[in-house]
């Protein structure tokens, strides 16, 4: 019995700090294993700011040996890396020889936003000190001449001076550490100006002159703060599901130990056959199969359905799922990291972190922009000095073009919508993996519909047991038990397993069926054409699509009764209507086929295929000249789905299924299909218009600028206003009304019988 009471022993678990310059053993034991030796970890970058710093970290840690791909994550300031083989690469080292302090991170929890406490104390201090200023500056404007203007100055200088250093700081501390650092970011220029603001105007007052511009300096501050804060605040708003979504991550569970005594565990620590005691009201913390008792769980994380499931021993439960009456006694399948909650955080996250055609294009240019800046400024006060000999007036209007410049706009023009374009299609029950595939599908024209467990539940009934021989049943409820496809779960779920010839050895055919020996016979329980083609009785037409087979004798044949899902029928016809083409795909009978496209309104549809086919049929429309959207679920849908321009899958889909897809959907209605494509075209022309934005705002800002019509003070008001257009103008796909189409009635839930196989 642990020493500690469990709400103690919580308390030590959230009070976790993150891990400073993680050795490689911490990393390796807190990555996740992707499959072919290949490993990713996410590390918290904090000092992550602007485009610049996005294509350094990128470029560095994607030269280092072994490593295939770094991606960051401008709005959570973390960066994704993989690599492959069992040494981890020098990536923290290599992170700090950059200036960016890279450490592991704990679970989130509901702690203070530290970033945006800062950046109000310095929104604070800067408008108070730029109010002041500005309140000598109007005596000075006023005609105060002499000793009274000098007095004014020097009072500014000095109200200036705690303005710089704490709402400054966090400029200056920034490009001090680029610089350092040998590269460049956004807040150089910002600081260099800021400076020489500050130091033009105190020139100026120890030489008794006319004008100061320490109201420019300090207001520049204050104008660039409010800035950067609200763009804070707008990314934690657009990021508020994934908070949500990690806020409903249990923080761990009391353990039932194998000698009967009980230990509270934060959620990290726990491992694959724990067994787990949940009471009610308490989440579930990792994905489980519940062992004892039977309860009602709130499955809406998972299913989108309000309405409890009740549950008994033997079915699965996922993390972040509500138990609400009844304790139960859970044993885990998974660890925290591998878990369905854990997994829905991930895609969330890497929705900003993809890199489309248009976020490839605007983090070239954000990259070229701070050499591009400084020599433009250069080049001006160069002119300017040539032209007129006025210093002054010169390296002012130098000044106002490094702050005019500032790419921030087109820095976020792509990962803002894209964010918020990730939190729409969330709150619609649909996870994406990151913004380009959003982007290609939008290019779609074709749509291809698996058909078992993709436009049907893929929770068939068997219609025709009382038909079959007692004793085959039972061995083909044996051999089903092996697999996870439909089809053998409603075999596996009607029969005892005592009696039959004990199982030797079973194996699964993805797209055929399940094979087995027993007692120096070879079963096989799958598609007709592989099973077997000799019927025990004599005649072959009675049986249909899916059998069983003893040495090549069909000895059962077995009719399914499915139902189609949700609005079946009303995501066909809006898909229609947005000029997308829909096919079906089947492995299943073509009689099986007819009926459901009948039903459905699809004219295009082709049965009796193998995944192979189904990969054909796609490549052939890709050569064409097609843009394939691939909508499937089973084990055998994997390699279409990689194959198709863009793929969706819903939750229910095989483990290798959801991880192939670019999109997966939780909820049971086939409208997430139009819906997020709807969503990602909205996303789209979004995209184009920030793009236009900022390229517009730097066309018309920066001559002007050159040509001295704009004050620093007026160009950081320009600055700052040209980002909050960008983040206003994506914010307004939260207000789009997606498109939505009238159900069908007759196509919802409605019964589709026929002999089915593996599709």
């Amino acid at each position: 019995m642990s020493c500690c009471a469990p709400g103690a022993e919580m308390a030590l678990a959230l009070d976790k700090v993150a891990s400073v310059h993680p050795s490689n053993q911490e990393i390796k034991l807190v990555s996740r294993s992707l499959g072919d030796n290949t490993r990713q970890i996410n590390l918290s970058v904090p000092t992550v700011r602007c485009a610049a710093c996005i294509q350094t970290i990128e470029t560095v840690l994607g030269k280092l040996d072994n490593v295939e791909g770094a991606r960051v994550n401008l709005s959570t300031k973390r960066v994704a890396i993989q690599w492959r083989g069992d040494e981890v690469p020098p990536f923290v080292a290599a992170l700090g020889r950059l200036g960016y302090q890279a450490h592991l991170f704990a679970a989130e929890i509901d702690e203070k936003d530290r970033t945006l406490s800062e950046l109000i104390r310095a929104v604070a201090v800067a408008g108070f000190a730029a109010g002041n200023i500005m309140l000598l500056s109007v005596s000075v404007w006023s005609g105060a001449e002499g000793a009274t203007r000098d007095l004014f100055h020097w009072v500014s200088a000095l109200i200036a001076v705690p303005a710089l250093a704490c709402a400054g700081g966090i400029f200056f501390r920034s490009a001090w550490n680029a610089l350092r650092h040998g590269r460049m970011n956004m807040d150089v220029p910002i600081a260099v100006g800021v400076s020489l603001a500050y130091g033009m105007s105190l020139y100026e007052t120890i030489n008794h002159g006319d004008h100061a511009y320490f109201d420019a300096s300090v207001s520049l501050l204050f104008f660039l703060l409010i800035g950067r804060t609200l763009d804070h605040v707008m990314r934690e708003r657009a990021r508020a599901a994934v908070k949500g979504l990690s806020q409903l991550a249990a923080r761990g569970a009391m353990v039932l130990r194998a000698d009967g005594s009980r230990d509270y565990l934060p959620v990290d620590e726990i491992e694959p056959g724990m067994h787990l005691l949940i009471a009610a009201g308490e989440r579930i913390p990792v994905d489980g199969k519940i062992i004892q008792g039977s309860s009602d769980l709130d499955c809406s994380l998972a299913s989108g359905e309000s309405t409890p499931r009740t549950v008994a021993p033997g079915e699965p439960v996922q993390a972040g799922v509500l138990n609400l009456t009844g304790p139960l006694t859970v044993q885990a399948t998974a660890a925290a990291k591998d878990s369905f909650l854990a997994e829905m955080v991930r895609l969330m996250e890497a929705a900003e972190g993809g890199r489309a055609h248009y976020r490839r294009i605007a983090d070239r240019v954000s990259a070229l922009y701070a050499p591009v800046v400084h020599l433009t400024a250069f080049v001006t006060f160069l002119g300017w000095m040539a032209a007129t000999g006025d210093w002054h007036r010169a390296i002012t209007i130098a000044i106002a073009v490094l702050i005019i410049t500032c790419p921030c706009a087109l820095g976020l023009a792509v990962p803002i919508v894209q964010v918020v374009a990730a939190r729409r299609l969330f709150e619609n029950g649909i996870m994406v993996k990151d913004g380009s595939a959003m982007e290609r599908l939008a290019a779609i024209d074709t749509a291809i519909f698996d058909k078992t467990g993709t436009v049907t539940l893929g929770q068939p009934r068997l219609v025709n047991a009382s038909s079959i021989d007692p004793a085959m049943l039972a061995i083909a409820a044996d051999m089903a038990a092996h697999s996870r496809h439909p089809f053998s779960r409603a075999i596996a779920g009607l029969a005892g397993f005592a009696g039959q010839p004990k199982l030797e050895s079973v194996s699964e055919h993805p797209g055929f069926g399940i094979e087995a020996t027993a007692a120096g016979s070879t079963w096989r329980l799958g598609r007709r054409g592989w099973a077997g083609c000799k019927a025990r009785t004599g005649g072959e037409s009675k049986f249909g699509g899916t059998v069983l087979t003893k040495d090549g004798i069909i000895v059962a044949s077995f009719v399914f009764e499915d139902a189609l899902r949700a609005d079946a029928r009303a995501a066909i016809v809006q898909l229609n209507d947005a000029r997308v083409s829909v096919e079906m795909l089947s492995g299943d009978t073509a009689g099986a086929c007819g009926e459901v496209a009948a039903t459905l309104g699809i004219d295009d549809f082709v049965p009796a295929l193998l995944p192979s086919d189904k990969v054909e049929c796609i490549e052939t429309l890709a050569r064409a000249g097609h843009k394939v959207l691939m909508v499937g679920d089973g084990l055998n849908d994997t390699p279409a789905l990689g194959a198709a321009h863009v793929s969706i899958a819903p939750a229910t889909a095989a483990d290798i299924g959801r991880n192939a897809a670019d999109f997966v959907f939780l909820r049971e209605s086939l409208l997430a299909v139009p819906l997020a494509l709807d969503v990602s075209r909205k996303a789209g022309r979004l995209i184009r218009q920030n793009i236009a934005i900022a390229i517009v705002y730097n066309a018309v800002a920066v001559p002007i600028a050159i040509l001295g019509q704009v004050t620093p003070l007026i160009a950081a008001i320009a600055m700052s206003a040209s980002s909050l257009l960008v983040i206003g103008n994506a914010l307004r796909l939260q207000g789009f009304v997606l498109a939505e189409v009238t159900r069908a009635p007759s196509a919802t839930r409605s019964g589709i019988r026929a002999s089915v196989q593996p599709s």
